[in-house]
């Protein structure tokens, strides 16, 4: 985009913010790579969303979607959780690690909020603020206005303004900048395909910085909005988050290309190969769901009259991949021994693991099933 201009380094009483320029406007492209990958994400997305549509009961399976993207976004920002800490009962989760754990059930709250209240409301920056207010409601962050738009300068990096390694725009430039990348999310007129305009939302959002925390996990969260507002996908079935992380420095560095040489080239690409990566690994983890599956239906075939329940408990295995047998007793409606009974069938057919090696109070998960997940 040989027209893109990035923005400006303004003097502030001891510091330095950058003001980044408007982006509701047309770009002139002149990369020809961008091209080719802006085909071969297109391709793959495509791919995944509709095999989305071929696994049988798949909102069984969006939750452990929303805990793959939630718990990688997440560790962007320094908690220590993996997936299997993220599917543990509330009372079985250590002790040092109850605050990221709860900071990550934030974040996975706040995605299954986004997205059902995605059907009723635009993707707007009210929508935003709202699913910020979930984010850190009653954790780490609760103290750092959660659902409000700051009121005071942040700061990336060193330990004050004056050694910062970036300084988002001034308070007074807010509304203006926020009012622009909504205009630019909304503008249909503007002759940008749908992904490259995702690529320049996410980084405008994120050198705006509008929150006094969490905006890395919002503005990692609203690129899967967006992908389902613009019904690329219809599921958020695409672990971006993933890539990032392990690209973690590159992302950062990629970011701070374009505010210090108006390179957004490089960042589109970066942006549109994480795309591709992810919606390879995304469609595989699909494919792997329905030959589990098919393996889980047909040991579970072998239980005769217990084959229903099995069948039962199996669904609610999918969304949430740990349980005890008060868990089963309770999803199932059944008695407490013939719970035991149950999962004790579900370990001996290597469906369960149990996880404790206790003889009582035994915890067990869905191990092959979780696996596609880590």
């Amino acid at each position: 985009m040989c027209s893109f201009n990035a923005g400006k380094y303004v003097q502030q009483d001891m510091y330095k913010s950058f003001l980044p320029n408007s982006i509701n406007q047309e770009f002139i492209f002149n990369d020809l790579k961008i091209n080719t990958l802006l085909e071969e994400a297109s391709k793959y997305l495509g791919e995944l969303n509709a095999y989305s549509f071929l696994v049988p009961d798949i909102n069984f399976f969006v939750r452990m979607h929303f805990v793959k993207e939630a718990n990688t976004s997440s560790r962007i920002e320094g908690t220590k959780t993996n997936v299997g800490d993220m599917v543990l009962p509330e009372a079985e989760v250590a002790p040092e690690k109850r605050d990221d754990w709860e900071e990550v059930n934030n974040y996975i709250n706040a995605m299954a909020f986004a997205v059902k209240e995605l059907s009723n409301v635009p993707l707007s920056l009210r929508l935003l603020k709202e699913v910020h207010k979930v984010l850190l409601s009653g954790v780490r962050g609760e103290h750092k206005n959660p659902g409000e738009i700051r009121k005071s300068q942040n700061w990336i990096g060193g330990s004050n303004l004056r050694d910062a390694v970036f300084v988002p725009p001034h308070i007074n430039d807010l509304p203006e900048l926020l009012s622009d990348w909504e205009k630019f999310w909304h503008n249909s007129g503007l002759e940008i395909p749908i992904l490259i305009k995702i690529a320049i939302a996410h980084y405008q959002f994120e050198t705006i910085h509008p929150f006094l925390d969490g905006n890395g996990r919002i503005g990692r969260l609203g690129i899967i909005l967006q992908l389902i507002d613009k019904k690329v996908l219809k599921y958020p079935a695409l672990y971006l988050s993933d890539f990032f992380e392990k690209n973690k420095n590159s992302y950062y560095d990629s970011l701070t290309n374009v505010r210090n040489n108006n390179d957004i080239n490089q960042w589109i690409k970066f942006f549109l190969s994480g795309i591709i990566e992810v919606a390879k690994d995304s469609r595989k983890v699909f494919e792997e769901i329905v030959l589990l599956r098919q393996e889980y239906n047909n040991k579970i075939s072998t239980l005769g009259r217990k084959a229903k329940m099995a069948q039962q408990l199996l669904l609610y295995l999918f969304s949430h991949p740990t349980v005890d047998a008060k868990i089963a007793q309770r999803e199932l409606n059944i008695t407490y021994n013939t719970a035991n009974k149950l999962l004790k069938d579900l370990e001996e057919l290597d469906i369960l693991q149990e996880t404790t090696g206790f003889s009582r109070n035994r915890l067990f998960v869905l191990h092959k099933y979780l696996v596609l997940f880590k």
